[in-house]
């Protein structure tokens, strides 16, 4: 069921959301959260279409606030809000509101919103495109317990990365960290079947993909052993190899779907570990509410290297110094390139 809304009011909003869930027969609330997304008419379908999968899993109100730009100095000075209520299988398991903010009132987005929030119910708001800086002190943002992010969608994938760690806060997460979480299980799967210390690990990946750095820097937090991070064609992240006292531990995935997990005197075996959808990513975030305090130390492993003049980024196995000192730059690092060698490690913690 949809209702359109021109030139409304949040009041009148929360009024059409009520009449919908009694014209489908619905009239209870049974959505465990609020999920604010904040996007532009160009991504506005892609995002909804994955917020309203993951509520399949995750009964949800969905707002999405899409701020219209005026081009005349007068349309800008006119306020106007319109509003699309879906409710019913037009929502997936719960309830979206769209929201199109015009002129004045598009930076004033959370005076909308804020009466339109489940009570006592979390929030989480979403920018799948153009996050703020300082997620956290956004005043959409300040209103949510979870901040999600993607540092993948931005222009500059690595400065972005570098933004995220300066401003940091508890309850901020990002969607590049989420695609390693398949990846940081097998790994520490593999570790628990052959205990051995691990001396050096090489991550291999396409450039400018800040999951390949994100995992890079959290085997160097985690593990405290030199980390060099290398380039490949992808897609994604291809392999990561971990050097220990008992041999060489290769996850392999050149085709982006099955990866092959190779240890010291055992077969190789087939794993899935295929590329997720934006769907799965956001539903897997919605299960925790809570600081993600891993993520946290990995992002502000490879900054804090940095601003003390340690190497965490890295350049190109069978790239060109000139690639590798790009790399390096646009993570804001402060030390030179290396000269003799293209391939930068990550510090040991």
């Amino acid at each position: 069921m949809k209702i359109d809304l021109t030139e409304t009011t949040s009041s009148k909003i929360n009024q059409a959301l009520v009449s919908a869930r009694r014209a489908i027969g619905t009239p209870a609330i049974g959505m465990v959260l609020t999920l604010v997304i904040v996007t532009d008419e160009e991504n506005a379908y892609d995002a909804l279409k994955a917020a309203g999968d993951a509520s399949r899993e995750h009964p949800s109100r969905i707002i999405a606030v899409i701020k219209r730009v005026s081009r005349s100095p007068r349309a800008r000075r006119d306020a106007r809000l319109d509003a699309e209520v879906r409710v019913g299988s037009d929502a997936g398991t719960g309830e979206t509101v769209v929201l199109r903010l015009h002129g004045e009132l598009a930076n004033h987005a959370q005076s909308v919103v804020l009466p339109l929030l489940l009570p006592d119910a979390p929030v989480v708001a979403w920018w799948p495109e153009d996050a703020p800086a300082d997620p956290a002190n956004d005043p959409l943002g300040a209103l949510a317990q979870r901040r999600i992010t993607d540092t993948y969608s931005a222009e500059l994938p690595l400065d972005e990365l570098a933004v995220r760690a300066a401003t940091y806060s508890p309850g901020d997460t990002d969607l590049a960290w989420t695609r390693i979480t398949p990846w940081r299980s097998m790994l520490a799967a593999a570790l628990d079947q052959q205990p051995a210390e691990v001396i050096a690990a090489t991550v291999e990946g396409e450039s400018d993909n800040p999951s390949c750095e994100l995992l890079a820097m959290w085997l160097a937090d985690r593990l405290g052993v030199p980390v060099e991070r290398t380039l490949s064609r992808g897609p994604g992240l291809t392999a990561v190899r971990m050097e220990t006292k008992n041999g060489v531990i290769v996850l392999d995935r050149p085709d982006g779907s099955l990866a092959t997990l190779s240890m010291q005197n055992q077969p190789d075996r087939a794993v899935a570990l295929k590329r997720r959808e934006t769907a799965e990513l956001l539903a897997e975030e919605l299960r925790r509410l809570d600081p993600d305090n891993t993520y946290a130390s990995a992002v502000k492993f490879g900054v804090d290297k940095l601003h003390s003049g340690g190497e965490v980024m890295a350049g190109s196995a069978g790239g060109t110094a000139d690639t590798a000192e790009k790399a390096e730059k646009s993570a804001g690092a402060k030390a030179p390139a290396a000269k003799k060698a293209p391939a930068k490690k990550a510090a040991s913690k």
